[in-house]
């Protein structure tokens, strides 16, 4: 597979893994952190809406606990008596024993004028038939007004109630102490940034707020028609985001709310969303770390598989040539031997013509002695030469022999000579005396050395040197190998590929690139390994590790 095939499978790998990991996680950390995110900020609204009606039921309660007090006495006692201040003082001291809220008390006669008084101010006398509130007590029969400053220049509401009595009409007024009013509303003010305050219908401030204003500030806020229940909504006033429970007292229009900053109440909220993102970064990490790993794993895999299956087609395809060359070269031998022989035969026959008398003294006697010696010279190198090629004919079929490695790398050599001579490159060996024997397939570890060798010579291409060295080591009782070369090197970036099918660094149509990766597979299969070490200018050194034996070579 080329490389461009195998980057599109792994990134085909890659983004399947990770569309449908990755899809579903997300899918349900959103759903998971989306209704979490409904259930969690019902519960604060919920929270907020039962602290705003509790604050106001607790208000309601309190002001109604003082009308209804106040309209007991006012039935309970004639105008007469009442406006005796003796008698006045009397039922304040009773009314303030029981509920310290009062401030003062006086009773108002139906023209207006304060007919008895009992507080720290002087206002016997003052005449209110003009003031709004004394119109609208006489209206309705029970009046709370709005916090005001007054003659006495600091905040306080009253509360009147009036009773006919007869043919006229008297009223009973109090002023509540506003500390205690306020108290029962800041009861609402929890936590860092919790706010709660009453305003009326004119959004002024009947309470202090917690930050920035004080009683009687117009507050910014829209202003809120009167609306049944309590409303929790978001809004945002000053630039700034706020939940607001807002509510509507029941005995005055008096607007109770309650303002809380979402970053508090909504914190654990947020603190389990920025865990969330954490753990959805994490849960990514991990599958997009997992999916590669396992990727480069699952494209591992195929690569050693298809080179597997490269090495073996190429074996196959090397051993039917080989097999092909075997059988040539048996047939060429076969036929060259014939006639040597005769040809050896003859030569023999002419050599003992020329010790005859007749010959032996013919004046060239001598050239016809030189010609026939080297007739036999060249008729037994002839028959070296057949006695290779019969010999590498014999090897094809795998076996496993004694052999001596120092021998099969001479005759491994001995193809190469005229090669070698012809590009002036010379093959140094220096070989380990007594090398142990090793068993082994001489015809595929000459299949190693010659592609190694074949390799060494082409990457000189003129004037270098060879040198193959054997050696053994008696720890691990290996033999040695090594097959050094004065070439240009292999570049580092290159050397952890050389042993990989179809990789060639020779020009295009010059090498297959199977030759190193069919001697690593023969050497692995036959037990032993292979490795390369270069320096880019420096030639490469290419050694190999075979398992020795216990009998010593000769």
């Amino acid at each position: 597979m080329k490389e461009k095939g195998y980057t599109r499978l792994r990134r085909g790998i890659i983004v399947t893994t990770l569309s449908f990991s990755l899809i579903p996680f997300f899918a349900l950390g959103v759903t998971l952190y989306g209704q979490f995110r409904i259930s969690y900020t019902s519960m604060v609204v919920e929270n907020l809406r039962s602290l705003a009606e509790n604050r106001r039921n607790a208000i309601d309660l309190f002001l109604d606990e003082r009308i209804t007090q106040l309209l007991t006495l006012a039935h309970m006692h004639s105008f007469n008596q009442i406006a005796q201040e003796k008698y006045l003082s009397d039922i304040f001291s009773y009314i303030q024993g029981r509920a310290q809220s009062y401030i003062d008390i006086g009773v108002i006669d139906q023209d207006g004028r304060h007919v008895a008084y009992l507080g720290p101010y002087n206002l016997k006398g003052v005449n209110y038939k003009n003031q709004e509130w004394f119109q609208a007590v006489m209206l309705r029969g029970v009046y709370i007004s709005d916090v005001f400053l007054g003659v006495r220049k600091f905040p306080h509401f009253i509360i009147a109630v009036m009773r006919r009595e007869g043919n006229h009409s008297w009223i009973l007024r109090v002023t509540i102490d506003t500390d205690i009013f306020d108290s029962m509303v800041m009861a609402a003010q929890t936590g860092k940034n919790r706010d709660a305050y009453v305003v009326n219908k004119d959004n002024i401030y009947q309470t202090k707020p917690r930050f920035g204003s004080d009683v009687l500030d117009k507050a910014n806020l829209p202003s809120f028609s009167k609306f049944l229940g309590t409303v929790v909504e978001e809004m945002t006033v000053n630039g700034k985001k706020a939940i607001f429970a807002k509510t509507w007292l029941r005995n005055k229009d008096w607007l109770l709310v309650i303002k809380e900053d979402p970053r508090e109440e909504l914190m654990p909220l947020f603190r389990a969303y920025h865990m969330g993102i954490a753990l959805v970064i994490a849960g990514v990490l991990l599958i997009v770390l997992g999916t590669l790993f396992v990727t480069r794993s699952m494209m591992r895999q195929v690569a050693r598989a298809e080179r597997r299956e490269a090495i073996l087609d190429a074996s196959m395809m090397q051993s039917s040539k080989m097999a092909a060359l075997g059988k040539l070269a048996a047939g060429i031998a076969h036929e060259v031997n014939n006639p040597l022989a005769v040809i050896n035969e003859k030569a023999g026959w002419i050599k003992e013509l020329l010790q005859e008398e007749d010959l032996a003294g013919s004046e060239n006697l001598a050239e016809f002695e030189d010609a026939v010696t080297k007739i036999e010279h060249h008729v037994e190198r002839a028959k070296k030469i057949t006695h290779r090629l019969l010999g590498f004919a014999r090897r094809m079929e795998p076996v496993q022999e004694t052999l001596d490695v120092n021998k099969v790398l001479d005759e491994t050599i001995k193809f190469l000579e005229n090669e070698s001579l012809y590009r002036d490159i010379s093959i140094v060996t220096n070989y380990f005396e007594g090398l142990p024997l090793t068993v082994s397939d001489s015809s595929q570890l000459q299949q190693v050395f010659l592609n190694i060798l074949t390799n060494s010579i082409d990457a000189i291409g003129k004037n270098g040197k060879i040198s193959v060295t054997t050696d053994f080591n008696q720890k691990s009782k290996e033999i040695i190998i090594a097959i050094a070369d004065t070439g240009p090197g292999i570049p580092k970036a290159l050397l952890g590929k050389v042993f990989d099918p179809f990789f060639t660094t020779k020009a295009i149509g010059s090498g297959t690139g199977l030759g190193l990766s069919i001697s690593y597979s023969i050497i692995q299969n036959l037990g032993g390994r292979i490795l390369v070490a270069s320096e880019e200018g420096h030639g490469a050194t290419f050694t190999i590790y075979l398992p020795g034996t216990a009998i010593m070579g000769e």
